[in-house]
C-alpha cells in the first residue's frame, strides 16, 4: 500500500498529471507537457518513457518552433469516448479515441422539439450504429458525452426550462442513456459544448478565456473562465440570448420582452425575409443569399450582428474575455456578421475590454458541439485506470 507523501505516491501522482494533461490536450511535445504539469523536463522524459513502455502513450518525432521535438499522445487502443449532440433539427454522434481522433461520425434529421423518448430511441440506434460499423470492443468504452439545446439543471439533470423544450419536460438525459448504453454519460447544453469543441480543437485552441455564441433556433454562450466551463450554480450560465435589449420588443418564449434571441435567433428572423424568398427559407439560405449580394439578407444578418454586439460587450464589461467565437449557421457570413459584432462591441463595451477582444468565426462548423461532447467524455473519465490496465472509470468533473 501507497504511503500518502512516500516517493512511490508521488510517483504515482506525476504519472496521472502527465496522462491528464496529455488526455486533456490529445497531443503535447514534452516541453509542453512540461509547461502544463510544472514537472522538470527530466521527469517528464523519464515518465513519458515509463508509459511508452507500458503502452500507455505513444511517441512520435515532430518539430517545435523549428527544433526537433517529440509528440506525446495516449495510445489509440487506450480506450473509446462517444460524443451525442441533439439539435434542434438534428441528432449527431461521434466516436474517437483517447488519442483525439475521431473514428467515425454520423448525422440525421431529428425534430428534438418532439418526444424525448423518440429522441433517446434515435440517439441509441445510431450509436450501436456505428459501434458496429467501427467494431470498437464496448469494454473499451469511457463513456459518453451528450449535448441538448436547453440549460440543465447541475443537481437534478433535468432539462432547466420547459419552454424551450416542452416534449423535454422531466426528462434526465444522462441517466436514460446511461441505463440505454450501460456506461457513464455526461450532458451539458449545446453552447457549452460548441465551447468546449472549439478550445479544444477550433477557434478557442490556445485560449484560457472566451464566449462561444451560438445562433440558431434560440441563443446562447458557452463561456470559458480560466480555461475551464463556467456552468454556475444552476446550470444557466450564458444564457445571453435572454438579455434585454429593449423592454417594448416583441415577447420571447422566455416570457419576457425584447430579449436578444428576439432580434437574431431564426425563428424570428426568418419571418422577416420568407414574404419575399417563400416558406422553406433557413438560416443556411440566408447566409448563402447574402454572400450572393442579395439587400435584404445582408441587411437582416447585419441587423443581427449588431444586435449580438450588444449582448458581446455586456459579455465584455463583466468578464473581460479574451476571444469570442461565432459558431452556427450565422458564423459562415464572415464579415458581414463579424463586422457588425465589433462595431457595436467597440461602441459598447469598456473601451480597454473591446480592445483586447477578437472576433472569430467558428472552425468546426455544425460539428462544434459532437466534437464537444466527445471532448466532455475524455474530460470526465478517470486517469487510474489507464495506468492500472482496467476498464475505464469516472473520476469527478473538473470543467
Amino acid at each position: 500500500m501507497e504511503t500518502p507523501g512516500s516517493q512511490s505516491s508521488l510517483h504515482r501522482a506525476n504519472l496521472e498529471r502527465v496522462v491528464r494533461a496529455v488526455r486533456l490536450a490529445g497531443s503535447l511535445t514534452q516541453a509542453e507537457i512540461a509547461r502544463t504539469t510544472g514537472l522538470s523536463a527530466a521527469t517528464v522524459s523519464n515518465i513519458v518513457r515509463e508509459l511508452k513502455d507500458g503502452g500507455t502513450v505513444e511517441v512520435t518525432p515532430t518539430s517545435a518552433g523549428g527544433r526537433r521535438a517529440r509528440s506525446v499522445s495516449l495510445s489509440g487502443d487506450a480506450g473509446i469516448v462517444i460524443g451525442v449532440d441533439f439539435g434542434h433539427t438534428h441528432l449527431r454522434v461521434a466516436i474517437g479515441n483517447l488519442a483525439h481522433q475521431v473514428l467515425a461520425e454520423e448525422s440525421e434529421p431529428l425534430d428534438v422539439d418532439a418526444s424525448s423518448s423518440q429522441g433517446f430511441d434515435r440517439a441509441e440506434e445510431l450509436v450501436n450504429r456505428l459501434i458496429a460499423a467501427t467494431g470498437v470492443d464496448r469494454s473499451k468504452i469511457a463513456g459518453v458525452g451528450v449535448g441538448v439545446p436547453g440549460p440543465i439543471d447541475v443537481e437534478s439533470g433535468t432539462l432547466g426550462s420547459s419552454a424551450i423544450l416542452p416534449g423535454w419536460i422531466g426528462a434526465r438525459p444522462a441517466e436514460e442513456l446511461r441505463l440505454r448504453l450501460g456506461v457513464p454519460v455526461h450532458v451539458d447544453n449545446d453552447a457549452n459544448l460548441g465551447a468546449l469543441g472549439e478550445l479544444v480543437w477550433g477557434s478557442g485552441k490556445g485560449v484560457r478565456d472566451l464566449a462561444y455564441i451560438k445562433v440558431a433556433s434560440g441563443v446562447g454562450a458557452g463561456l470559458v473562465i480560466n480555461g475551464k466551463i463556467y456552468r454556475g450554480p444552476g446550470g444557466t450560465a450564458g444564457e445571453i440570448g435572454h438579455i434585454t435589449l429593449d423592454e417594448s420588443g416583441p415577447v420571447c418564449r422566455c416570457g419576457n420582452r425584447g430579449c436578444l434571441e428576439t432580434f437574431a435567433s431564426a425563428r424570428y428572423v426568418l419571418p422577416l425575409l420568407q414574404p419575399g424568398h417563400g416558406p422553406d427559407l433557413t438560416m443556411e439560405g440566408v447566409v448563402r443569399l447574402a454572400r450572393d449580394g442579395d439587400p435584404g439578407c445582408r441587411r437582416v444578418i447585419g441587423d443581427v450582428g449588431r444586435h449580438i454586439g450588444s449582448g458581446v460587450a455586456n459579455l465584455c464589461n463583466l468578464l473581460n474575455p479574451s476571444r469570442v467565437v461565432l459558431g452556427g449557421d450565422l458564423a459562415e457570413a464572415g464579415e458581414l456578421v463579424l463586422g457588425p459584432i465589433r462595431e457595436s462591441v467597440s461602441r459598447y463595451a469598456i473601451p480597454s475590454a473591446a480592445r483586447q477582444l477578437s472576433v472569430l468565426p467558428g472552425a468546426l462548423g455544425g460539428r462544434a458541439e459532437v466534437l464537444g461532447a466527445l471532448a466532455l467524455a475524455l474530460s470526465e473519465m478517470g486517469d487510474s485506470t489507464l495506468l492500472d490496465g482496467s476498464s475505464p472509470a469516472v473520476a469527478p468533473a473538473f470543467t
